[in-house]
């Protein structure tokens, strides 16, 4: 791919750490535009790799590892996909001129609950639910007396809601405990026990850092999550012109602070007027996949724009829309999908397969995206068809 003048070096190459169903589809739309792209993780056959140029398996959370796969590819730009990555020799080779996707230090911090809750809460003054930290089960039933019930709980390391549940009686705090053990990433035994939001709405804010166009927002998306992970989304979520407003700015502020371009997955609480940060994620969000449906560009596309410093101009919701997830039940390899025909009942109803090599309970292999002429129609549609799918494997 050629930008600027005749003797720019043709190609541009994208390295993505991480190759989940998200960074398949951040794969798709850098090759559209001639992108040389490779593709790493810590398992062979992940779904970006199945379209990559070519693809490397290594252990993410090695930093000798990490640091040879980019001094042998030599990419022009970074883009991890995943949390669970070597942060600390990300921060060092971009010390070194490697340019990180937004930045080593948004991948490090929002890696981290800790981190990333303190920048929002005191250091920028976002509004956020009450939490404390702990890293003993003392230090954990202390955090919960002063929170109170319900708590939720989560592992300070962790990503789609491994680890997470809500204490809702007192005999539930030590089940709690080893439950957010049981699911945090690497050594990690620190926990955040944030106090139960009684909300209206989540959402996310899809936000766009870019160099020639400053920040820009798509529609609010709405999701409801099971188990702290999403099972469906829908766009535009309705808000009040003040919650509106209070959702640009402090998506604005939080990617403003962790710097870089590219596409940000803002999470808020929405009670009313009022709007209470949760959690950001430097790439695109699972909660986005819905734009394959709603937008002229997905939240993938506008991710390669902005990383590419391509053009955007105006963000167009096409139509109202939703999606909704496919979930494994068991562990077991080989994974087929029955009821895909029958899935497929109306020409507005889109099905992604991911192409995941096993599985295990509850994994997300699949999902929905439809768009109609209301978020009701197109709940119902992309509810409808992730329903008449099942996953059938080979016992583990």
């Amino acid at each position: 791919m050629i930008f600027g003048t005749p003797n720019t070096p043709s190609t541009i190459k994208i390295l993505m750490l991480g190759s989940g169903e998200l960074g398949r589809e951040v794969v798709l739309e850098a090759m559209r535009f001639g992108v040389e792209v490779i593709a790493a993780d810590r398992y062979e056959g992940a779904p970006a790799m199945q379209y990559a140029h070519r693809f490397h398996v290594l252990d993410m959370q090695d930093p000798a590892a990490i640091r040879a796969l980019i001094e042998s590819e030599k990419p022009d730009y970074i883009v991890p996909e995943i949390e669970a990555i070597a942060t600390d020799t990300l921060r060092q080779l971009e010390g070194e001129g490697w340019n990180v996707i937004p930045t080593a230090r948004a991948t490090q911090l929002t890696m981290d609950r800790e981190g990333i809750r303190r920048l929002a809460a005191e250091e920028l003054g976002l509004p956020t639910s009450p939490y404390r930290f702990a890293s003993s089960l003392e230090e954990f039933q202390a955090a919960v007396a002063e929170i109170g019930l319900p708590a939720v709980v989560k592992p300070v390391m962790s990503s789609s809601g491994k680890g997470q549940s809500t204490i809702k009686t007192p005999d539930g705090i030590l089940a709690a405990w080893e439950h957010a053990l049981a699911g945090s990433r690497g050594r990690s035994v620190r926990v955040i026990v944030e106090g139960f939001v009684a909300f209206d709405t989540e959402i996310t804010m899809l936000t766009v850092r870019t160099k020639r166009e400053g920040t820009l927002f798509c529609p609010p998306v709405g999701h409801r999550q099971e188990r702290g992970d999403y099972q469906e989304s829908w766009q535009p979520e309705r808000l009040s012109a003040i919650a509106l407003a209070e959702s640009e700015r402090q998506s604005a502020a939080i990617t403003e602070a962790l710097g870089g371009t590219g596409l940000f997955g803002v999470e808020f609480f929405i009670r009313g007027d009022e709007v209470i940060f949760s959690e950001v994620s430097p790439r695109p969000h699972d909660t986005g996949m819905v734009t394959m449906a709603t937008q002229d560009m997905s939240e993938f596309e506008l991710h390669v724009r902005a990383i590419l410093g391509l053009p955007i101009g105006e963000i167009r919701l096409r139509s109202p829309g939703a999606s909704a997830v496919v979930l494994a039940t068991e562990a077991g390899t080989n994974p087929r999908f029955e009821g895909v025909a029958e899935a497929l009942f109306d020409p507005r109803i889109k099905l992604r397969i991911f192409g995941k090599p096993d599985t295990r309970p509850y994994r997300r292999m699949a999902t929905a995206v439809a768009y109609a002429d209301s978020i009701a129609e197109a709940r119902a549609l992309a509810s409808e068809a992730a329903s008449r799918v099942t996953v059938v494997v080979d016992p583990a």
